[in-house]
This record gives C-alpha cells, sequence and structure tokens, in this order.
C-alpha cells in the first residue's frame, strides 16, 4: 500500500465475508453435524428476485439446471449467488445465478487474499457482515431449533473473532458478531461474551418487526440495549437486515428495490430518534451500513418539525426531551460508498456522523477505484475532513488503535 497517497487509507466499515464451508462443521457439537450449516453441491432448479424477496430451489440428484455450491441448514436451503461476490466481472456480467466457491474470488472467503485485495483498493481495515447467516443472524432466528440457533450464533462468532479477524489478519479485519435476535437476555450476554475479547460492533435489524420481533418501542430490548450502552458496542444495521428490500410491487423488477435500498433505513433512523432509546441509554451508538446519506438531512429537519409542534399528540413528549436533530449528532452513523449528493450536503448531516465503506464483495462495491471515488466526491473538502470521513470517525467509534487496527 502507498501509505503516503495524499488520500487517506481507507476504514471500510461495511464489506462482506462469505463464509468457508468449515465454519459451523467444525464448531458445533457431533449430534448437530448433520442438521447445522452445511456446504452441499447441487443443481438450481428454479430462482426468482421479485418484489424484493429472494426465492431459490435446490434441485436433486440428477435433476437439469446450473451447479452451485448450497447452504444446507434444517429446511432451508440457500445457494452462493453471483451477486455474493461480484467484484471482479464486468457489471454486465453480473447476473443472478448459483456459483462454487471456485467461480468466486478467493478474497470473499480467504483472509490473506482479502488483505491483498484490501491493498489493491487502499483499504487498510475492513468491518465485515455476514453472508450465510444474513445481515443480522436472522437465518438461525427463522430455525426451529433454539438449542442449535444459538450454538452457531456462538460458532459464528467464535470463528469471527478468532479465525477471520485472526492472527492472519494483522488487525486489519474488525470483527462484528451477532446474537440471538429471539431472546435479549441471550443477546445481552452474548455482546458482553464478545466486548470482553475486544468486539465494539454487533448486527441487529434495522426493522424487528419485520422478522417478527418487538419493536424498539418496546422495553423488550432493553437488557441488550443496555449491554451494548454499558460495553461501549455499536448496534449496527445493514440494508436488507429486515429480511425486506424495499420494493413497490411483487412485479417490481431488483432496479426498483436496487433504487430505492436506503428506505429501510430512513424509517429505521425515525424509529430510533423518537424511542426514546437514545436517552435511556446514553452511551448508545447505532450505525447504516450502505444506506448512504444524501437523505438524511431532509428527515432530521422533518422530525425536528413533527417533535416541536406535534410532540403531545404524536406520542412522544413523554420520552423525546430533545430535538431528533440532536440526537442524531450523538447517537447515529451514516454509511456511504457512492454519494456526491450527500457529501456536498455534509454541514447538514456532521461531519462526525459519516463512515465509508467499500461494500466488497457485493455487486454494487466500488472496488477497486474506491479511493478514485473518494477522491472525486470528496475533492471540495479539506483533507482534515476527508480524514475524519475516511478512517478518522471509524476509529472513534470502533475503538480501534489509533493506526486504524483492530488490535
Amino acid at each position: 500500500m502507498d501509505t503516503d497517497a495524499a488520500f487517506p487509507l481507507i476504514i471500510s466499515v461495511d464489506d462482506h465475508t462469505v463464509e468457508p464451508p468449515t465454519v459451523w462443521q467444525d464448531r458445533l457439537p457431533r449430534k448437530y453435524l448433520d442438521t447445522g450449516p452445511r456446504v452441499v453441491r447441487a443443481p438450481l432448479k428454479d430462482m426468482t428476485f421479485l418484489g424484493g424477496r429472494f426465492k431459490p430451489v435446490m434441485g436433486g440428484p440428477g435433476d437439469e439446471g446450473p451447479v452451485g455450491d448450497w447452504w444446507v441448514y434444517e429446511d432451508l436451503r440457500r445457494p452462493l449467488t453471483r451477486l455474493d461476490t461480484a467484484v471482479g466481472y464486468d457489471r454486465d456480467e453480473i447476473r443472478l445465478e448459483v456459483i462454487t466457491y471456485e467461480q468466486m474470488r478467493p478474497g470473499s472467503f480467504d483472509v490473506p487474499r482479502r488483505l491483498a485485495d484490501m491493498d489493491v483498493n487502499h483499504v487498510q481495515s475492513a468491518l465485515c457482515f455476514p453472508t450465510f447467516p444474513r445481515f443480522c443472524g436472522q437465518t438461525f432466528t427463522e430455525a426451529a431449533d433454539r438449542e442449535l440457533g444459538l450454538l452457531a450464533v456462538r460458532a459464528y462468532n467464535d470463528w469471527m473473532v478468532e479465525e477471520w479477524c485472526g492472527p492472519d489478519a494483522r488487525g486489519r479485519l474488525i470483527p462484528l458478531t451477532l446474537i440471538p435476535l429471539w431472546d435479549a437476555e441471550l443477546a445481552a450476554a452474548e455482546v458482553r461474551r464478545n466486548a470482553a475479547r475486544g468486539v465494539r460492533a454487533v448486527a441487529f435489524s434495522e426493522i424487528p418487526p419485520h422478522l417478527g420481533l418487538p419493536s424498539v418501542h418496546t422495553d423488550a430490548w432493553d437488557p441488550f440495549l443496555a449491554a451494548c450502552d454499558e460495553t461501549g458496542t455499536v448496534v449496527a444495521m445493514h440494508i436488507g437486515s429486515s429480511s425486506r428490500m424495499p420494493s413497490t410491487s411483487e412485479d417490481a423488477p431488483p432496479a426498483v428495490g436496487s433504487t430505492i435500498t436506503f428506505a429501510n433505513c430512513c424509517f429505521s433512523m425515525v424509529d430510533w430518534l423518537l424511542s426514546g432509546k437514545f436517552e435511556r441509554f446514553p452511551n448508545l451508538r447505532v450505525m447504516y451500513a450502505e444506506g448512504q446519506i444524501g437523505w438524511i438531512p431532509y428527515i432530521l429537519e422533518r422530525a425536528d418539525v413533527v417533535w416541536e409542534e406535534n410532540r403531545g399528540w404524536g406520542g412522544v413528549a413523554d420520552k423525546v426531551h430533545r430535538p431528533p436533530s440532536e440526537l442524531f449528532a450523538d447517537h447515529v452513523y451514516g454509511c456511504f460508498f457512492d454519494d456526491a449528493f450527500g457529501l456536498r450536503n455534509l454541514d447538514a448531516i456532521g461531519v462526525g456522523n459519516v463512515l465509508y465503506e467499500t461494500d466488497y464483495p457485493h455487486s454494487d462495491s466500488t472496488w477497486p477505484k474506491s479511493r478514485e471515488v473518494g477522491e472525486a466526491q470528496m475533492g471540495h473538502l479539506a483533507p482534515d475532513v476527508v480524514e475524519r470521513i475516511v478512517r478518522g470517525n471509524a476509529i472513534d467509534l470502533l475503538g480501534l488503535t489509533p493506526q486504524g487496527l483492530w488490535r
């Protein structure tokens, strides 16, 4: 890496790991190896992605169809797809198709290869969201066997901390762990277990009721939020972590949802700002991965107007005692990889509330030109502001070393 370059080395707060096939097979008790997550190679029978819903159907032995690697867990059959790992392919060649591990860029799942791809992209460190567990571990929440689900969550977290972010990563990969979403007390215990080994970020759902879980307007999540508040653990919410991508109809093409991917982040942020949680848990911080930032100024303006004029009948006067824009400034971080409009309106968002990302290895990723994108979109900003956006804010939020490393 060219550490003398004018543009700061990037700390990406939203990349992704494709879990190696042995993550759970190496860590679960023997009695669960036949029902726990495992990979099989099988043909594709059918697959659609319409109205924000992904529906794959695995074929059986002897069936025709393209062959891919599938995660199998209880009754779930989930293939690896080109959209999971698209870097290195021409944009026009990227289609919704099943693939094998051999057909993806090795940096998707191999630590040394990931570091090499980060070097190519001017990235020093990266926080990675999951693939098979989905963005907040809802795969395990939807499973029938809760005991197995809890073991699977813990196994993933152990792999994340000890292997993905282990010695081979040299501090450049930052751990993001999961919780058992179905039990806030167990979730709190898992936050504390991982915080004790240096983890400062946990994945959560942008809109929990979409998963059949309580909203943030209830007290149900308080044990989990108290643990995050106490340990300085950031609540990281990725687009799609409600298992629904925004769309307008069952037959809307994926391009519709792709254009409005920020929408759930918008809804979620209003939930949090008007929930009273930030006053109840003053050290709590939340971040919105891949939500972009250009939409934030108007939402803050509108939320302040509603709070000022309608908080009585609006049901928040007794729990939200400060303007939402002030709560945002103290508690919320927007994340972006390509948002020229947001950067032109940075003063209305806040320099200290913005984080940079590259989204490797997804189809939207700016790899291997994240530096060039950043230089083009941040050219009007002062060097100290660019430094904060590209790495400084992440260092402070995630408790990294002054050099931008996990440990």
